[in-house]
């Protein structure tokens, strides 16, 4: 019997899963205990409900739930029904909030990703699956804090400090921060040549790693040579807040070979750097899929 579309795809999940980290069960041998993050597949919901086609687990606990798609169905403006996942949860399911706060939407070849927690919840375009860790680090900060998303935290940002800045700057700024807030993430700032947009973009990341709580900003250049600038401007900038430099209170990294500085807040690089990398990345999930051990089944 041929293989159907929608099988195809998850096996290509099952691999992306499991390169994010999870360990992939099936419904009658699943131990939710294994480790931090265990995916089921086709967990069987309340009648009339169906069955989710993968329910995420973390810390022993549901929090999320992956459908799965055939590959080359569109995803563009397709949201999951938020209801099958909080009515049609079995009873004896302690999840971590109704409905679950983590919803995927893949193709294996697509894959989209809505968080419940945040403001006006939508879904996005993600590379990959998140790992179980960041799921855990995100829940964490959520019952100690609700509307602790970097999304709700943007619609709470202070007043800026317009000290040494220019009008242009000033406006630049608080458009962008306008621009996020509203739920717009694809935003240009286009000043001329000397208008201070290294500038500018110093004082942005402060205000998002600051009080937005940003984990990690990627500034791109064409050149090198822009690369070593722009972390010189990093050097020399002096906060507004704390009147100390930038590079005391946060580490920036000038991307020099493939290994990112797991505490640093920016990350400098060319595009070609990055472009390098990330066909290395794609390289090697190419050969994870090939890989007979690559998806545990305990």
């Amino acid at each position: 019997m041929p293989e159907k579309p929608e099988d195809k795809a998850r096996k290509t999940i099952d691999q992306l899963l499991n390169a994010a980290g999870w360990v992939i069960q099936d419904t009658n041998e699943a131990n939710v205990a294994a480790c931090r993050g265990v995916a089921i597949r086709e967990f069987p919901l309340r009648s009339g409900y169906g069955f989710a086609d993968y329910l995420l687990y973390v810390d022993g606990a549901p929090a999320g739930v992956v459908e799965a798609k055939k590959e080359g169905e569109t995803l563009t403006g397709y949201e999951i029904q938020t209801e099958k996942y909080s009515v049609g949860l079995p009873d004896v399911l302690k999840p971590y909030r109704k409905p679950l706060p983590f919803c995927y939407q893949s193709t294996g070849i697509e894959t989209r990703f809505t968080n419940l927690m945040e403001p006006d919840a939508r879904s996005r375009p993600v590379f990959a699956f998140h790992r179980p860790e960041t799921m855990a680090d995100w829940l964490m900060d959520e019952s100690k804090k609700p509307g602790s998303t970097l999304r709700a935290r943007l619609k709470h940002m202070p007043p800026l400090n317009e000290e040494k800045l220019w009008p242009a700057q000033i406006k630049a700024i608080r458009n962008l921060e306008d621009s996020l807030t509203h739920g717009r993430p694809r935003a240009l700032i286009q000043m001329a040549s000397g208008g201070g947009k290294t500038f500018t973009a110093c004082n942005f990341c402060y205000r998002l790693i600051k009080h937005a709580g940003a984990n990690r900003i990627l500034f791109l250049v064409d050149r090198k040579t822009l690369g070593r600038q722009a972390k010189t401007e990093f050097e020399q900038f002096s906060t507004p807040e704390e009147h100390r430099k930038f590079t005391e209170l946060y580490n920036v990294q000038l991307l020099q070979s493939n290994k990112l500085d797991p505490v640093g807040k920016v990350c400098i690089t060319t595009i070609q750097r990055l472009y390098a990398m990330m066909r290395a990345t794609r390289n090697w999930t190419r050969r994870l899929k090939k890989s007979p051990w690559a998806v545990s089944s305990r």
